[in-house]
């Protein structure tokens, strides 16, 4: 019998010298195989679930569609590049509706906040919660420009592989003090708690601890002012039906319900991957979608590491874990007619609670939630006359905390709809029918995410650009990495960023192969 470590070296017959594989059809990869896919490859993306999209799939019960993971679409023109890119119009293919307003912010003592795209209709709202502020809301907004151009449009944009890179983009870090987080950079420009919890928290949504993540991702205030929030009809998996349809339109493939096992190298370079059944694949490049820690310890456990060892990989800060309840609603599309597509409801503690989750894994029993109620925009997602939702609380990641989520989801879910029966949706048990639920433990065995986290390596300054596991590894030549966990990082705008490096780094399928494939 072949033993695992001999059979790397297993390879199928050579390649036509345009062969890829995109290992995972989530955003990042399906992004990736595109971009390959116009540069004149033949690519075969490669997946464990029955669907594209990853965490941005969707799952149907009962009549009701769950959107699983990403619901908020910005920066709209990375997805227009993408298809662009590969001749084809975004518009035609996903009907993209923009939001307004984007979402609202509920306190406990009973006041909200209301973010919008007009300049003057945020400004009306801070005023209204603190007039003292407003010069230094205007301060913000200039702040966070300032770290668009420099971290999105910039760094964000261009491989970060190179330890040169840094050195010289050092001196503009230091001047738009990265060194602070994004909470204390609000702090030095607001007073009132509720503005610098409205402007600190997007970090959140990226795998962040607002008091750690360098203040560079306050930039995400100038992206939802300067090209706003938007909803995609059908969900973001409706974004990811699309490019796998983008993708066979190229002559790729998605093989879905497979999984890769290991990636395969020969002498020093990325050769094919061996899926779990046995089958071998080979390919010119390999790119890597899995999140960036299951790719260097899994699926090259058997290839010795420059940089990403497993101590390494264990020394690393991973971002929080996810606890999500989605649900559905009988008869309630006119009722609460105050909750819109996307809310906020804070719990009673910030700085404490986001203690209790990224430094001492404590599952605390008070929690600030995200709502999202797709039906305000999409009424497709539930029966007529119906709702769905999802509530998420982030909690600790495995790693980190010591929850038992088999016996404690449950208990946590009841307070989870108490805190939501109390603040938001009053009468909510009284309708509900179709229920899921994901705990990090999901995470973990549906998305092989480390840790169960949510979004892969916190984005701390010293786990961002270079520091991050890189677009082209240096592990081996001829692979990849795209996605959450390397370069530029997590977030819709984010993965699609990271195809766009990936297109800047591999080189163009041999034109006589180009050739040989548009004739089949």
């Amino acid at each position: 019998m072949m033993t695992d470590r001999a059979s790397t070296s297993a390879l199928a017959p050579p390649t036509s010298g345009a062969d890829a594989i995109v290992i995972g059809a989530g955003l990042g990869g399906l992004a990736s195989a595109m971009r390959l896919g116009a540069k004149g490859y033949r690519v075969t993306v490669i997946d464990r679930l029955d669907v594209p999209g990853g965490r941005g799939s969707s799952i149907s019960q009962g009549g009701y569609r769950f959107d699983l993971g990403p619901t908020i679409v910005t920066v709209p023109q990375g997805l227009r590049e993408l298809w662009a890119a590969c001749g084809r119009d975004f518009d035609q293919d996903v009907d993209l509706r923009a939001l307004d307003p984007f979402y609202e912010i509920r306190w406990q003592d009973g006041s909200h906040f209301t973010a919008r795209q007009s300049t003057e209709a945020m400004r009306a709202e801070v005023a209204r919660l603190s007039p003292g502020d407003l010069k230094g809301y205007d301060r913000f907004l200039k702040d966070s420009e300032a770290r668009y151009w420099f971290g999105f449009e910039d760094l964000g944009r261009r491989s970060m592989h190179r330890l040169a890179d840094l050195i010289k983009v050092l001196p503009t870090f230091a001047w738009l003090r990265a060194d602070k987080s994004v909470y204390g950079h609000a702090a030095s420009r607001v007073k009132d708690e509720r503005l610098r919890f409205a402007l600190s928290f997007h970090p959140l949504f990226i795998g962040g601890d607002p008091f750690h993540v360098t203040s560079m991702y306050i930039l995400v205030s100038h992206l939802e002012k300067e090209f706003g929030v938007h909803y995609a009809m059908g969900g973001v998996a409706a974004i990811a039906l699309a490019m796998a349809g983008v993708i066979r339109s190229q002559g790729g493939s998605l093989r879905l319900n497979a999984e890769v096992d290991e990636i395969l190298i020969e002498q020093g370079r990325a050769k094919g991957v061996r899926l779990t059944d046995g089958e071998v694949i080979s390919a010119d490049v390999v790119v890597s979608n899995a999140d960036a820690g299951h790719t260097y310890d899994r699926l090259l456990r058997h290839q010795p590491k420059t940089r990403w060892t497993p101590k390494k990989l264990a020394s690393r800060r991973w971002s929080m874990g996810l606890f999500v309840w989605y649900f559905g609603t009988k008869g309630t599309r006119l009722k609460w007619p105050d909750v819109g597509h996307h809310t906020i409801v804070v719990g009673p503690r910030y700085k404490e609670h986001i203690k209790d989750i990224f430094l001492r894994g404590k599952l605390a029993d008070d929690m600030s939630l995200y709502v999202h109620r797709p039906t305000v925009t999409d009424p497709s997602a539930a029966p007529a006359g119906d709702d769905t939702f999802y509530a998420l609380s982030p909690v600790p990641n495995l790693g980190i905390g010591t929850t038992d989520w088999a016996s404690e989801a449950e208990p946590y879910r009841q307070k989870m709809q108490k805190m939501l029966e109390e603040r938001l949706l009053p009468g909510l048990g009284a309708h509900l029918t179709e229920e899921l639920v994901f705990t990090p433990n999901s995470f973990e065995t549906r998305y092989l995410s480390p840790y169960g986290s949510g979004f892969s390596i916190e984005p701390r300054i010293l786990q961002s650009a270079w520091f991050r596991p890189h677009n082209v590894s240096e592990e081996a030549k001829g692979l990849y990495l795209v996605g959450a966990g390397t370069h530029p990082g997590a977030g819709l705008p984010g993965v699609v960023a990271s195809a766009e490096v990936l297109g800047t780094l591999v080189p163009d399928a041999p034109k006589g192969q180009q050739m040989r494939m548009a004739a089949e």
